[in-house]
């Protein structure tokens, strides 16, 4: 799978990791509106019993995270040599590290559904640039303002303003050239995940939540403050596992609803811990700034329950993910699903 070498092609050679320069100065699985959506543990955000016991540690499958490790440290994008330091500020926050959970969430669902997960790890690689485009530019100053980021200097920090908005710019780009180029698939099944992804991503999904995060639009309640981070945050989630089965072909009705009701829950899952995270956890293992939140009055579930009633929000939510998973699992060819049960654990009773 080695892509031609031309001027602004990704190429799988080899290649170190980088580090910063001194600073300067047909059918979708569900309708993008109805989309409701490291390892020292110090604190566990979701007891079970809501009693305030430690979860016991979740399993995690590492295997897929080194696939996908493999894959992004061999990728590079084919720049002009004036273009280099462009290149080093994209990779040095792509291969930050980080438990991948939107890529290995892609190769699991590829392994439920019966197929070789790294059938999909082209698209799966994808999700991971998008996914890091977005905390590129989440962590600006005019947009939360962070230092740290997975243990080191945000992008801006290492590199400038200017160079992490460009970075950020580039990955986005790149992750479409990646899908189109390297994803073998049917043309058709390749475009319809493709456009679930930029759906997934821009004005319908990720970046529409975001506006609504900055510009304080959301709708009064529980219910607005679901749909925020549903767009912001579970939209690509959500995509994960639904571009996966757009290019795998999948169309039985039931099959696709059980799987997206999985994917759509453990985005709410995965927000309402995070959430949890940003008021118990700590810079050391969070590997970011704790509180960050709260310092710019963003509306959490923290803020509108508390932390407990978020706690028991997130072992709700952990329960529906599980069930919708169940469901899938019994579908009429399923294969096993143990891998995306130990994400939603995982994420359930994640520490950072």
């Amino acid at each position: 799978m080695r892509a031609a070498g031309r001027r602004g092609q990704l190429s799988s050679r080899p290649a170190d990791a980088g580090g910063p320069r001194a600073a300067a100065g047909p059918s979708r699985p569900a309708a993008a509106a109805d989309r409701v959506v490291p390892l020292t543990r110090e604190q566990d955000p979701v007891p079970p019993d809501g009693a305030g016991r430690p979860a016991p540690r979740a399993a995690y499958p590492d295997h897929l995270r080194t696939v996908i490790e493999d894959y992004l440290a061999q990728l590079r994008f084919e720049v002009d040599p004036e273009s280099a330091g462009l290149e080093e500020a994209m990779r040095y926050s792509l291969l930050a590290g980080g438990k991948r959970i939107r890529p290995v969430l892609a190769l699991a669902t590829a392994a439920a559904i019966g197929r070789e997960p790294t059938s999909v790890l082209p698209l799966a690689a994808a999700i991971e640039l998008i996914h890091t485009y977005s905390l590129i530019h989440d962590d600006l100053p005019a947009m939360d303002d962070d230092d740290l980021r997975r243990g080191r200097p945000t992008c801006h920090k290492a590199f400038g303003e200017d160079v992490a908005i460009l970075a950020g710019d580039g990955l986005y780009a790149e992750a479409f050239v990646l899908l189109l180029s390297r994803q073998q698939a049917p043309a058709n099944r390749l475009l319809a995940a493709a456009l679930e992804l930029a759906r997934a991503t821009g004005a319908q999904g990720m970046v529409a939540g975001q506006y609504i995060d900055v510009a304080g639009t959301a709708q009064a309640g529980p219910d607005g403050l679901r749909r925020l981070h549903a767009l912001k945050t579970g939209r690509l989630i959500a995509a994960s596992v639904e571009c996966v089965l757009l290019l795998e072909g999948i169309s039985e009705p039931e099959r696709i609803h059980s799987f997206s009701s999985f994917a759509r829950e453990l985005g709410v899952l995965f927000q309402i811990v995070d959430d949890i995270l940003d008021v118990t956890g700590s810079p050391e293992t969070l590997g970011k700034q704790q509180g960050s939140d709260e310092r710019l009055g963003k509306r959490t579930y923290v803020t509108e329950f508390g932390v407990e009633g978020a706690r028991e929000l997130a072992a709700r939510s952990h329960a529906r993910a599980r069930a919708a998973l169940s469901q899938a699992a019994g579908g009429a060819g399923s294969h096993s699903t143990a891998e995306l049960e130990q994400i939603t654990d995982f994420i359930a009773n994640r520490s950072f």
